[in-house]
């Protein structure tokens, strides 16, 4: 884990979710810069049309109804190839099937007809890749984390959270979590949120998968107990 961005990975999330207060230490550094990133900004996003930059301004704009309300995402900081879109995915999957692509950064949601949704990612880094299938055994919102005892011992500065860090902005675990299974086990990776948009497109976590906030709370809703998740080999 990377404490001063607040990524847990694969080893590093908690199996009891619950609400709480915002703790301080495990900061995201984008809360402290990713307010409103308004349409004056987005000119680094090159190419695309004006059409496209608007719409990403609207997926990606601030969540004030949340329970700890999420700000815009900073688009001059994200690669727009990763900005939520429906592209052409030929699978025998069924629809609602989570298929994570590790090599290119990209988690995609089944929507049939040849079609899926796809998604920006963060996945994990050297050393603590993994594919294969598993389910969505439970869901959380604004969960609890608590950092294992094997992180403790890495980074004795979380030893404040031994006994579970409340959800909030700050918590590693963000707005929303899948955690999944196999064979009824949890296997401690997880599909999680993030509001750090230059860790998209990037390896840092220890087996889990990150999405924008906004992306994370879109698929969270679409997204059941027991949903297939393919994880290819990268």
């Amino acid at each position: 884990m990377i404490i001063k961005k607040g990524i847990a990975g694969a080893s590093e999330r908690d199996h009891n979710p619950s609400s709480g207060q915002t703790a301080g230490r495990l900061s995201r550094r984008s809360f402290l810069t990713a307010a409103a990133a308004g349409l004056g900004g987005l000119g680094m996003a090159g190419c695309m049309s004006d059409g496209n930059l608007l719409e990403a301004a609207r997926i990606y704009g601030p969540l004030p109804g949340e329970k700890f309300p999420i700000p815009a995402v900073d688009l001059t900081r994200l690669d727009p190839k990763y900005f939520r879109q429906t592209v052409r995915y030929d699978t025998k999957e069924a629809p609602g099937t989570i298929i994570i692509d590790p090599a290119h950064y990209f988690l995609y949601r089944i929507e049939g007809d040849g079609l899926a949704t796809r998604y920006g990612a963060n996945v994990s880094r050297p050393g603590f890749l993994w594919s294969g299938e598993v389910y969505v055994g439970r869901k959380a919102e604004w969960p609890t984390w608590t950092p294992p005892k094997e992180m403790i011992a890495r980074q004795p500065e979380a030893r404040q959270y031994a006994r579970g860090m409340p959800g909030g902005i700050d918590n590693p675990l963000g707005a929303r979590v899948l955690y999944l299974y196999k064979n009824g086990v949890y296997t401690v990776f997880t599909i999680y949120s993030t509001s750090d948009p230059e860790t998209i497109g990037s390896g840092i976590t220890s087996g889990c998968t990150g999405l924008l906030s906004q992306d994370m709370i879109d698929l969270y809703a679409r997204t059941p107990i027991k949903t297939k998740v393919i994880m290819l080999p990268a």
